[in-house]
């Protein structure tokens, strides 16, 4: 076996995941790792195996933003407002354990880029859930990304906007990075931009262009013999009949995709090879540099564990850019040594540290 087999496999032999396919590509070199099945009994995983890949979707929602950003439907820096009126004349909290009605003004409108920065004053912050008064709030209001998927129903588009701007920001636009919700914001707007679904406009911009025929927000019947169960905690967490075998209300731009390996090697090339045929390379260069303080990469905590973020993805201190599912996937490429590295797993991460088979597959990488 491979170095790369060698490092995964044991954590197939000794049951602790049901199997992996991973990929390395350096250059025109290839190398695919294919081991396991889908639990005990099940069938053998395969090249094709659909995987949920959670927040992996983030960064192809911050590409399609960023198709629309250069024919000039969205701007970077216009305000919010005229797309997610929901988040016009926003007020932020006094202090991040203040009650929800101990408020000031804020300073500066949320713009399209703090949605994609995730420096808009809403998100998910690292601390146990239900620690602050606005994370039971948000909680309440059932906008997801602050638990594992299918923990409540989330609500439609335009009702999911609603109820997040009923909530005040947890701190002012730009200033602190906060997870998630920001790639959920993203895809309201940027469906409400296109006049269509996340979905549709995810497909016309990136997944047809990049023939991703497998990738999108519900699993077909006549595909579903190559999902995968998800696993967590030694059983079946969502079936291959579960969340994911209809079209959702709330198409999650930063959590709901489904994909395989193919279908990710083909978005990793196209920004490793500078966007064609879906972006400008200047456009490539904007979204995989780091912009944030060493004060925001600090605070936010486990999430980036010293990663920086550009546009929709982690940027790492090598140059390193992707970002991770915490359903069992990861992702990065490396454009200094023309590489791309994913795992895909079906196991739930025990914590946004990740996973041992994680772990152990980027340290064979390298």
């Amino acid at each position: 076996m491979s170095s790369l087999a060698n490092a995964v496999s044991p954590f197939v032999d000794d049951g602790s995941i049901p199997g992996l396919v991973a990929a390395v590509e350096h250059g025109s070199e290839l190398e695919v790792v294919v081991r396991g099945g889908t639990g005990p009994g099940g069938p053998p995983l395969r090249r094709d195996s659909l995987f949920r890949i959670a927040s992996i979707s983030k960064p192809i929602t911050a590409v399609a933003a960023m198709t629309l950003v250069e024919d000039g439907t969205i701007r970077l820096d216009e305000p919010v407002d005229r797309l997610l009126p929901e988040l016009a004349d926003r007020r932020v909290l006094r202090s991040e354990t203040a009650e929800l009605d101990d408020t000031v003004p804020a300073a500066r409108p949320i713009t399209v880029e703090d949605l994609l920065t995730f420096r808009s004053g809403l998100g998910v912050p690292p601390l146990a859930p239900g620690t602050l008064p606005w994370q039971r709030a948000y909680a309440e209001a059932r906008l997801g990304g602050d638990g594992p998927p299918g923990s409540h129903p989330v609500p439609p588009p335009d009702e999911w906007a609603r109820r997040l701007g009923a909530l005040p920001l947890l701190a002012p636009p730009g200033e602190r990075w906060l997870y998630h919700t920001g790639s959920d914001a993203l895809g309201v707007l940027l469906g409400r931009a296109a006049g269509t679904s996340l979905g549709a406009l995810l497909t016309e911009r990136v997944l047809g262009p990049l023939g991703m025929v497998d990738t999108g927000f519900a699993v077909p019947a006549r595909e579903r013999h190559r999902f995968q169960p998800e696993w967590w905690g030694g059983r079946v967490f969502d079936p291959v009949d579960g969340q994911w075998a209809r079209p959702p209300e709330f198409e999650s731009g930063g959590g709901g995709l489904v994909s395989t390996l193919d279908d990710l090697l083909a978005f990793a090339r196209m920004l490793r090879r500078g966007g064609d045929p879906v972006l400008r390379p200047e456009t490539v260069a904007a979204m995989t540099y780091d912009r944030l303080t060493e004060e925001q990469r600090a605070g936010a905590g486990i999430f980036l564990d010293g990663s920086g973020w550009g546009l929709g993805m982690a940027v790492e201190a090598d140059g390193r850019y992707g970002w991770d599912g915490g359903l069992g996937t990861s992702w990065r490429n490396d454009p200094a040594r023309d590489l791309t590295g994913i795992l895909l797993t079906q196991v739930m991460w025990p914590d946004p540290a990740g996973s041992a088979v994680t772990h152990a597959f980027w340290k064979a990488v390298g």
